[in-house]
């Protein structure tokens, strides 16, 4: 029941995201008085249906995206070059071209899309996208301002009992004590200076602790309202380089640099900190950083993932999943059951969850190739670049893009997208991410 609840969760919060992706763009194109014909969510056969003045709005079966059918987006025949040739492509642009042309209504030609100034085109194709952004913000915000952010303290949590071997973090028989068991360290005391060093927070005090191996430092804590002066002498570890992305470093051959590093063995008490308002806008920039990352290398993590599925190699945790793959984790969420995780800590996964799907749908979007978002903006502004040039050698107003030429590559990209999602799915049942 858990797990259904979250799958719930996520596909409503999802469907919601879609709903206010295409208000995105039907907003701004009435605006400018282009007719919007259709608004619906989902795809497939009608589930419920309402016409408005001109619009009819509704629900479809297949939960798997939306539309705006904005009227007269390819321009007609005689309003741009024609185009040569009898093979597949041309039949196929001028299909597209004839069903465009049909949708207008007698009369009502000055409503069509394609008769926008560029700057209103790519106003209305940014719309969607920018509605995701903005929810994604106000979803972090959100959490991070009312629930908070798990936050590491100066106060010890736990403290190991051992320094276990390289590579493993389970005490064994014959380990010996770790430097904090020798030092005296215990669970609830709070660290107040590190080698002479006044702290502020754990990441401080536990820099000046990796930057001492073998050195003897003073470590003044707080237990039970007094100051305990100890002493410690942080072990020598090895421990991998990461980036400022957190990824691993490797050298030339492929294998992890190692750092050596002081180690004592003990943890913070982590707890939940409430965030001014400006972290929901820092969190999806960092979030939305590694988002675009993902989709520049997206054929490389899809190989990834299609070997993973093949069961030739293990799949990575920060792999990229599919529907099916985030539902199982909101899924996960929700079924976990531990101490201090409760309702609360749920929810503000699951929107975060939700947030980070947001972030990935602009960004996905962006990429400018028809029939995404970023492949309508990008001929917006190449519409625009030509007009510039036109004025600037006082020539007439050029004719519009014309977008029925992209729709070779509209179904390509489509078909791309199809056998993406068919791997991810496979992918997502037969080899799926886990985060318990």
């Amino acid at each position: 029941m858990d797990t259904l609840i979250g799958i719930v969760v996520l596909v409503v919060g999802l469907l919601v995201s879609i709903a206010l992706h295409e208000v995105g763009h039907m907003v701004p194109a009435k605006k400018f008085g282009v007719r919007v014909s259709e608004y619906f969510v989902g795809f497939g056969p009608r589930l419920w249906s309402r016409r408005g003045r001109e619009t009819e709005y509704g629900i479809k079966a297949i939960p798997l995206g939306g539309y705006v059918r904005l009227v007269g987006m390819i321009p007609p025949e005689e309003r741009v070059k024609p185009v040569r040739g009898t093979g597949w492509a041309s039949r196929l642009i001028a299909d597209a071209r004839e069903v465009a042309v049909e949708e207008i209504q007698p009369g009502e030609d000055a409503r069509a899309f394609y008769h926008l100034a560029w700057w209103k085109k790519a106003i209305v194709m940014l719309g969607g996208p920018l509605v995701n952004l903005i929810l994604a913000v106000l979803l972090f915000t959100g959490v991070l301002m009312a629930i908070g952010a798990p936050t590491a303290t100066l106060t010890v949590g736990s403290v190991l009992p051992c320094e276990p071997a390289p590579a493993s973090t389970e005490c064994a028989a014959g380990d010996p004590p770790s430097p904090a068991i020798e030092a005296g360290l215990q669970d609830g005391d709070t660290i107040t200076a590190v080698g002479g060093t006044q702290v502020d927070d754990w990441e401080q005090a536990t820099s000046i602790i990796a930057d001492s191996p073998g050195e003897t430092l003073a470590l003044d804590v707080m237990r039970g309202g007094e100051t305990v002066a100890l002493t410690v002498t942080p072990s020598a570890r090895d421990r991998v380089v990461l980036d400022d992305d957190g990824q691993a470093v490797v050298d030339g051959s492929g294998a992890a640099v190692l750092e050596t590093v002081g180690y004592l063995g003990m943890m913070s008490e982590v707890v939940t900190v409430r965030q001014p308002a400006t972290a929901g806008v820092v969190q999806t920039g960092d979030y939305l950083a590694r988002t675009v990352e993902v989709v520049a290398t997206l054929p490389v993590h899809l190989y990834d993932v299609s070997r993973a599925a093949l069961g030739l190699e293990e799949r990575s945790q920060d792999s990229i999943m599919g529907v099916v793959g985030v539902g199982r984790v909101a899924g996960e969420i929700s079924g976990i059951e531990a101490e201090g995780y409760g309702l609360t800590e749920k929810i503000a996964n699951w929107l975060t969850l939700l947030g980070g799907l947001n972030l990935a749908l602009f960004a996905f979007n962006m990429i400018p190739l028809v029939p995404l978002d970023g492949g309508h903006v990008a001929s917006a502004v190449w519409q625009g670049i030509k007009n510039g040039w036109a004025r600037l050698r006082s020539l007439p107003t050029p004719a519009p893009v014309d977008v029925a030429r992209m729709m070779p590559v509209a179904y390509a990209v489509f078909g791309i997208l199809l056998v993406m999602g068919v791997v991810l799915i496979y992918a997502d049942i037969v080899a799926p991410v886990r985060i318990v």
